[in-house]
């Protein structure tokens, strides 16, 4: 062979006009081992009459529920969460042509059977294939759950917000001027007036405005002295206080005790997102995403509208025990979920409770803050508390304190005897008289039996534990797949995503 023979490039058979003697087979064409197969597998393990249920009958076939789970588990497996999208798969993407097997169900076809047929179902579905990792001993369900939660933002438009507190104020400024407007209605025609019962009412309402205006109209009606702005502002009210005030209603019963929500989906509560892409913490409406893991596998999940972790851990565990018919040996969460009700909640369900309180690592770091109402010992006994001089604090009486989410708690309040020229008074109290110091006892209780269960042996081991099983979960659905916003509006809707998530993350992690 000579030397530019050995330099000569070749190319391999190329004819693009040029078909195979026999088609392919789609088979051939999707690796054993692929995500593809687990969701194919897995998916037909599910039994779906639970979906079934749901489908009338009559009229023309339909797609069977099988083939849609797959095609949308797949979808949200592999980043496609668009059911537009989703169907340029279903023609083009060899993988998801398999699993069809060449069937093609249209985008309408995809999102009717996500927001109708799997709403208040899908949960059904995940609980099934968490099973069946219990079975093959991947997952316990009798072991603990590390449990956290993320916020999610809303599609809503971020400019379309209501505030509670804002619809507060708006009321009492009606109130306010009605009475105003009443007060000089009482200084033109006090005469007219002496007869008449004075407004009297709690909380104004629609009805009860217009009856007021009306009032004060029939008095200033033929006064001649009457302020011109005085007419003017009765006309305003007359016409728009009553319509405003069945608004605020009608917003407050959407409210449903939020702080907030948004006008272009309603179930959404303004969060503080992490995710802010400009920086500083902006308030934007979303949805509070709550998990329970192990091995980085979820085992529940849960959609909250309320921006506080805490308020969600009582729903949480409730939904984990309908699920399963029993209850995780342990829960071990941050301290965002340390409070007193969670707690007691957990003690009563005979949970462990791996649950940091708000001050718990800075103890840790720098010991309990001398001279704080912890410090001070109890005297169970006489009820009272030792101040830092060995005398007595007297317990003069209980209070109560209410919960956004009605737990009531009993607050005891001690009082020192004489705090004057005490040698400490400069670093144990600094307010006028005797210092007063107020206990929760439940919760002291709590904190000192959570604080020596953190600090065992399985308490490190847990500690240790929590950051890695149950936060790169978030950062897996967040990042790596790049799911920070819903794509439906609705907490139905957006249950369903999550549910889809949470399936789609458990099968790509049991196939890795």
């Amino acid at each position: 062979m000579g030397k530019g023979e050995s330099n000569k490039v070749v190319f391999k058979p190329y004819a693009p006009d040029q078909l195979t003697f026999l088609p392919y087979s789609l088979e051939e064409l999707v690796p054993q081992g692929h995500p593809a197969r687990v969701v194919q597998q897995v998916i037909d393990q599910v039994d779906t009459k639970p979906i079934n249920r749901k489908y009338k009958g009559g009229g023309a076939s339909s797609y069977h529920p099988r083939l849609l789970l797959k095609v949308l588990v797949y979808g949200y497996l592999t980043n496609v969460y668009s059911s537009r999208k989703l169907e340029e798969q279903v023609k083009q993407n060899v993988h998801f042509m398999w699993l069809c097997g060449m069937a093609k169900p249209d985008h309408n076809t995809i999102n009717r059977f996500r927001n109708e047929k799997l709403s208040g179902i899908l949960k059904e579905i995940f609980s099934q294939i968490v099973l069946l990792l219990a079975e093959q001993g991947i997952v316990s369900l009798k072991e603990a759950v590390f449990t956290d939660g993320t916020k999610i933002e809303s599609v809503a438009n971020k400019y379309t917000f209501v505030w509670g507190k804002s619809i507060k104020n708006n009321k009492e400024k009606i109130k306010t001027q009605l009475d105003e407007l009443w007060k000089y209605a009482q200084g033109v025609a006090a005469e007219e007036l002496k007869d008449i019962a004075p407004l009297e009412y709690e909380q104004i309402s629609p009805e009860k405005v217009k009856q007021a205006i009306a009032k004060i109209n029939a008095v200033l009606e033929d006064k001649a002295d009457v302020s011109p702005k005085v007419r003017q502002k009765l006309n305003y009210a007359k016409k728009n206080w009553p319509e405003n005030l069945a608004r605020y209603e009608e917003q407050e019963k959407l409210l449903a005790g939020r702080n907030s929500y948004s006008k272009t989906d309603t179930d959404a509560t303004f969060m503080r997102m992490k995710e802010d892409h400009m920086l500083n913490g902006q308030l934007k409406p979303g949805y509070n995403f709550q998990i329970s893991t192990q091995d980085q596998f979820i085992l529940n999940y849960s959609l909250h509208q309320t921006t506080n972790d805490y308020q969600t851990l009582s729903s949480h565990i409730d939904g984990y025990e309908a699920l399963y018919q029993q209850k995780p040996k342990a829960i071990v969460a941050d301290a965002g979920y340390g409070s007193d009700e969670n707690y007691s909640l957990l003690k009563a369900k005979g949970i462990e409770a791996y649950i940091k309180y708000n001050t718990f690592d800075k103890e840790q770091k720098e010991g309990i803050k001398a001279f704080s109402n912890d410090t001070l010992y109890y005297n169970e006994q006489d009820n009272c508390l030792i101040c830092p001089i060995g005398q007595q604090m007297r317990h003069i009486g209980d209070g109560q304190r209410v919960t956004a989410t009605g737990y009531v708690q009993l607050i005891s309040r001690y009082q020192a005897q004489n705090c004057q020229g005490c040698p400490m008074r400069g670093v144990c109290y600094q307010g006028q008289g005797n210092r007063i110091a107020e206990l929760n006892h439940s919760l002291r209780k709590h904190k000192q039996e959570t604080r020596e269960r953190l600090n065992t042996e399985q308490g490190i081991k847990y500690r240790k534990q929590r950051p890695v099983d149950v936060e790169p979960v978030f950062g897996q659905i967040k990042h790596n797949h790049g799911f920070r916003r819903f794509f439906l509006k609705g907490l139905t809707k957006t249950e369903v995503e999550i549910g889809l998530l949470s399936i789609a993350h458990n099968l790509r992690k049991w196939k890795a």
